[in-house]
């Protein structure tokens, strides 16, 4: 599968002697695209290995994970069930863009409580769902395992060793994990976390040995889903300059950080950035509907 590296060229950049790059896995398909993908692909292959016919995870109300989770079941052949979280969806979920999404899927749900939610991993908890639904796969929370980040490994190609830095949007931790245990040692792989909090450190040492990575915290815009009129402004703009869309929660944010450390002078003249396109397009119409209750600006769709 051969992903395009597209150059992205604005004035200032020329100014710095930057060149930056976008690898667009949100191409690689309309509904499991990026990371998603990537995280997906050899799970689905243990899930028939193992003879299930069913996969279960868990999400909020607009996860990229719930979307992709549904329709690469349906692509597979497997039945999902999402376990979410807010017992308040329960009623109108058919509002909700990503919710529709998987349920047109074939995606079954499961509201579960916000306290609930916080046991998820506990014995008694996953016995409980086995009463419901029977045997299952499990996939956690936004995909990482194992399993996820082998997927994540296989971003980066032999064509990409020439980049001196990869630059990452940080979820979970698991596509980061897997672009730095792929990464050259000459590169430097900078990861943008979309939540706040340093645990994310402690999590991405736990799956790779490597020391040749740093987390950028300034640019979470306040947290997971959080947005900005100036980000709005900022996304809006990428995709008119470039033809690229940017998703408000991950993506959108990185992009962001990259442009402001170019031009505080952070890189070096010369440096080769590239930066990965992790998909979750999905989230632009349930951030939308967010903006519009509170009377700010949309996304351009």
């Amino acid at each position: 599968m051969l992903i395009p590296n597209q150059k992205i060229d604005f004035p200032f950049f020329k100014e710095s002697g930057i060149d930056l790059y976008i690898k667009r896995e949100d191409l690689i398909h309309p509904h499991i695209s990026g990371n998603k993908y990537r995280k997906l692909k050899y799970n689905l292959i243990e899930a028939k290995q193992q003879g299930q016919d069913t996969l279960l995870t868990f999400g909020g109300a607009f996860s990229n994970h719930i979307a992709a989770t549904a329709y690469a079941g349906k692509e597979a052949g497997l039945k999902t069930i999402g376990v979410i979280r807010g017992e308040e969806l329960k009623e109108g979920w058919q509002a909700n863009p990503t919710l529709k999404l998987a349920s047109e899927h074939g995606m079954r749900f499961h509201f579960v409580s916000r306290s609930e939610y916080r046991t998820k991993g506990t014995d008694s908890f996953l016995e409980k769902l086995k009463m419901t639904f029977g045997e299952f796969y499990i996939l956690p929370e936004g995909g990482t395992n194992d399993l996820a980040i082998k997927g994540c490994e296989e971003i980066l190609t032999v064509e990409d060793n020439r980049f001196d830095f990869i630059c990452s949007a940080v979820g979970t931790g698991g596509t980061i994990a897997g672009i730095i245990n792929s990464a050259q040692p000459h590169q430097r792989v900078l990861g943008f976390p979309a939540l706040k909090g340093d645990f994310l450190m402690k999590e991405i040492r736990k799956v790779s040995e490597s020391e040749n990575w740093d987390l950028i915290q300034d640019y979470h815009f306040g947290g997971y889903a959080k947005i900005t009129t100036e980000q709005v402004g900022f996304i809006n703009n990428f995709k008119k300059k470039t033809g690229i869309p940017l998703d408000p929660i991950y993506t959108g944010k990185m992009v962001f950080g990259i442009f402001d450390l170019i031009k505080k002078g952070f890189f070096k003249p010369g440096t080769q950035i590239l930066a990965i396109h992790t998909g979750g397009l999905q989230g632009i119409k349930g951030m939308n509907q967010v903006l519009k209750q509170k009377n700010l600006p949309l996304l351009d769709l």
